[in-house]
C-alpha cells in the first residue's frame, strides 16, 4: 500500500479536525507542517507525528519527499498557495472555498491540468456518502417543486467581533465573511443534486468592515425553485428540505446529513438508512488519495467547484461584497 506523504498549511481548528480523521485513512501519512511561524509549526505539527516543519513556502514546494499538501489557510492565500505548489508537482487539497472568485479557480485548474496533478476542493458534504443517498432517493418524491437548504451557525468569533477584536472570518481582506464560509456549503448542494440553476438573486445582512454576516439566495429551475440560507450569526435547528409532488424530505444538516426522511403525501413516513460517521472530512480525504493514485477522477468535483464559486460571484456583484483578491483579476499575478 503506498503511503501519499502530506504536507498541511494552516493550523487552525479545522486543521486538527482534518488530521484527528486522516489518521484513520491507512494511506494518509503526515510528513510536514507549514507555518510562517517556525515555532507554531513544531508545536502543532509534533502532537500529530510531523517530523518536518517550514516557514517558507518555497522551501517547502522543494522538498521531493512531500507528494500532497493540505491547505486550510484563509480563503485568500488558496490560489497563490495552490498554484506555487502545483508547479513544484504537488498534488493539493484545498479547503472550501476553494478560492476568492471564478478567475483564480480558472487559473488554479488550469496550472492543475499543465502539471499532471490532482486538484480538489475539501467539501466534505459531497463526498459523503450520505450524501449520495439523498441523491439515489430524490425520485421517491416525484417531481421537484422546491428546496430549502440552509446552514445557519452562530460563529464562535462572533461575540470577540462584536466587542471590536479584528476576526479573519469576518474581514473581507481574507476573502471571508457568511457566504464564503458556510453558504458555500448550500451551493454546491444545490449544484449536485439539481445542476446549475438559470439564475440567482442574492441578499445579504451587512456587519462593520463591509463583511456580510448572513444572506440568502434564491435559484430558478425550469420547474423548481430554490432557497438557500446560510448565517454566521445566528443559529438555527431547523432542517433543510426538498419538496417534490409525492412528498418531502427532510435532511438534518446539510454539510453533515446524518438524519434523512421522506414523508409522503399520505402522511407515511421513511427513514433512510445512513451510514454513520462522526467527522464526515474522512471522504474528501479518501476521495483525493483514491484520485492522487489514479483510482478516481475528480472531474465532477471541479466542475462543481467551478459552478459554485460563479455562483458567488454573481451574488457577491449583486450585494456589493468586493475582495482585495477581486483586483488581481486581468492581471499576471501568478506569473513566475
Amino acid at each position: 500500500m503506498k503511503q501519499v506523504k502530506f504536507a498541511i498549511i494552516g493550523t487552525s481548528v479545522i486543521t486538527k479536525y482534518f488530521l484527528e480523521v486522516a489518521s484513520s485513512v491507512p494511506e494518509f501519512t503526515l510528513t510536514a507542517v507549514y507555518s510562517r511561524d517556525l515555532q507554531k509549526a513544531k508545536d502543532f505539527g509534533a502532537s500529530y507525528g510531523a517530523t518536518v516543519f517550514y516557514d517558507s513556502l518555497e522551501a517547502l514546494a522543494a522538498d521531493q519527499e512531500i507528494d500532497a499538501v493540505y491547505i486550510a489557510s484563509p480563503n485568500s492565500c488558496h490560489a497563490a498557495q495552490t498554484i506555487q505548489l502545483m508547479k513544484a508537482g504537488k498534488h493539493v487539497l484545498c479547503e472550501k472555498p476553494i478560492a476568492s472568485n471564478a478567475a483564480e479557480v480558472k487559473e488554479m485548474q488550469k496550472v492543475a491540468k499543465e502539471n499532471g496533478v490532482v486538484l480538489l476542493e475539501a467539501m466534505r458534504s459531497v463526498h459523503d456518502p450520505a450524501f449520495l443517498e439523498i441523491k439515489e432517493h430524490l425520485k421517491k418524491l416525484g417531481t421537484l417543486r422546491y428546496a430549502s437548504l440552509q446552514f445557519c451557525q452562530y460563529s464562535s468569533k462572533y461575540d470577540a467581533f462584536k466587542a471590536g477584536a479584528d476576526c479573519n472570518i469576518f474581514n473581507p481582506i481574507y476573502s471571508a465573511g457568511a457566504l464564503m464560509d458556510i453558504g458555500i456549503y448550500c451551493i454546491e448542494a444545490m449544484l449536485a443534486l439539481f445542476g446549475e440553476p438559470l439564475l440567482v438573486t442574492g441578499m445579504g445582512t451587512f456587519l462593520r468592515g463591509g463583511i456580510d454576516g448572513a444572506g440568502a439566495i434564491l435559484a430558478k429551475y425550469e420547474e423548481m425553485i430554490v432557497e438557500l440560507t446560510y448565517s454566521k450569526i445566528t443559529g438555527s435547528q431547523l432542517p433543510s428540505q426538498i419538496q417534490g409532488e409525492k412528498g418531502v424530505m427532510y435532511i438534518s444538516k446539510i454539510a453533515e446529513p446524518n438524519e434523512v426522511r421522506i414523508v409522503y403525501n399520505d402522511g407515511a413516513e421513511e427513514v433512510i438508512d445512513l451510514p454513520v460517521c462522526k467527522n464526515n472530512m474522512v471522504y474528501e480525504l479518501e476521495t483525493f488519495i483514491k484520485a492522487v493514485k489514479g483510482q478516481k477522477d475528480a472531474d465532477e468535483f471541479a466542475q462543481l467547484s467551478r459552478g459554485a464559486i460563479r455562483i458567488t460571484d454573481e451574488v457577491r456583484r449583486q450585494i456589493g461584497l468586493t475582495f482585495p483578491a477581486d483586483q488581481k483579476i486581468g492581471e499576471n499575478a501568478y506569473e513566475d
